[in-house]
């Protein structure tokens, strides 16, 4: 299994599985609109942006957020009486929603050309969020590797539960976000993006909870505890992108809108 995971071969089939459901999950929501569907080359350059440029984005700002927020010390001393490792959660529930739903802002930005109407941005940062998902998944499928006893099939399982937990969030809260992005294009109002991100941060942050809450209770071998707290963050997500697809659906033509 050692060598399997190490093959050039296992690599390619790792990558194939981080892209391949947030690509599948792109057409099914770009689909999703009843009218004037976007242009395939421009949702696929926003997916591309998403899964390169707000990657980069997001790594080298969490880095420098992460820094900063560790010297306060108000902010480690109120974690660290909440949880186990007040770094880590400090990380996911402040420095991930902050740092990663503006970067990939950066990524809908793209759909820019093509944006005609507000839900044209709910397909352009829903296309960035599946994007940055789908690097991010193989990231922790790499990552997964490197785990006594994971192995390749641990790693795939990682990537597999992931494409349908974070990828579902990431898609949505950004999806969220792309529609202030719309909004602040057409009306020429760059603050009237400000309220859709704080909602963005805000489904982020709730689902990054959850999942805390499903490893604080596994670390502790509460297994009906993480159970509940898994199957809220998943619900959560689901609901999140059907919401989303409603709203595409329910859409109007761009002239009438």
């Amino acid at each position: 299994m050692a060598d399997l995971a190490s093959s050039p071969l296992f690599l390619l089939v790792l990558v194939l599985s981080a892209f391949s459901l947030p690509l599948i999950f792109l057409v099914w929501i770009r689909n999703t609109a009843r009218y004037g569907r976007e242009p395939w080359s421009t949702v696929l350059k926003t997916f591309s942006w998403g899964a390169v440029f707000s990657v980069i984005i997001a790594l080298v700002f969490s880095l420098i957020l992460v820094l900063t927020l560790g010297q306060i010390q108000s902010l480690n001393d109120f974690f660290a009486r909440r949880f186990a490792d007040p770094g880590t959660a400090i990380g996911v529930l402040i420095v991930a929603p902050v740092v990663e739903e503006a970067a990939k802002g950066v990524g809908a930005r793209a759909g820019r050309p093509q944006t005609q109407s507000k839900t044209d941005g709910l397909v352009y940062g829903a296309a960035a969020g599946l994007g940055f998902s789908a690097t991010e998944n193989l990231i922790y499928g790499l990552a997964a590797l490197l785990v006594p006893g994971v192995g390749a099939s641990g790693s795939l399982i990682v990537v597999a539960v992931r494409s349908f937990s974070s990828t579902f969030l990431h898609a949505s809260s950004t999806a969220v976000l792309g529609y202030g992005l719309a909004k602040s294009w057409l009306t020429g109002n760059t603050w009237a993006l400000f309220p859709f991100y704080v909602v963005a941060v805000a489904m982020h942050a709730t689902f990054n909870l959850f999942s805390t809450l499903a490893l604080t209770y596994g670390d502790a071998n509460d297994t009906v505890g993480e159970t509940l707290a898994f199957l809220a963050a998943v619900t959560f997500a689901i609901v999140a992108i059907s919401i989303v697809r409603l709203k595409l659906a329910s859409g109007r033509p761009a002239s009438s809108r």
